[in-house]
């Protein structure tokens, strides 16, 4: 077996996203129309979103994180994704997992999104 060195996005215990599969430009899309409540960029911006992954049946599988434990909508947020996913033709289902491994910081945002917030 040999060792992968190949860097993929985000923080080095990020999964690969399956960025070849026919829907993830549309999920990625559809993150984008979630914002968190007291930031006004999206979460897919913000850098909140760390996998998508889309098996051979079309299931999505997100797994995001928050830009800190005690935010007010941290029970609510992965549903807003899922709501935002699941109505995209194709998709089967979806399933969104909350983890502060790695712990988000404001070097996972987009360049737009620290344009918006003034960071740059």
């Amino acid at each position: 077996m040999t060792e992968n060195t190949q860097t993929f996005e985000g923080a080095p215990l990020i999964a690969p996203s399956s960025t070849d599969h026919p829907l993830y430009d549309g999920v990625v899309e559809a993150c984008r129309t979630v914002y968190d409540p007291e930031i006004p960029v999206n979460i897919y911006d913000l850098g909140l979103i760390y996998t998508i992954d889309i098996d051979d049946e079309s299931a999505v599988k997100i797994i995001m994180t928050l830009t800190a434990p005690g935010c007010p909508v941290a029970g609510e947020m992965p549903g807003w994704v899922a709501e935002a996913i699941e109505p995209m033709a194709g998709v089967k289902q979806v399933d969104v997992e909350l983890t502060w491994e790695p712990p988000w910081g404001m070097e996972m945002m987009s360049d737009e999104a620290r344009l918006e917030l003034g960071f740059m």
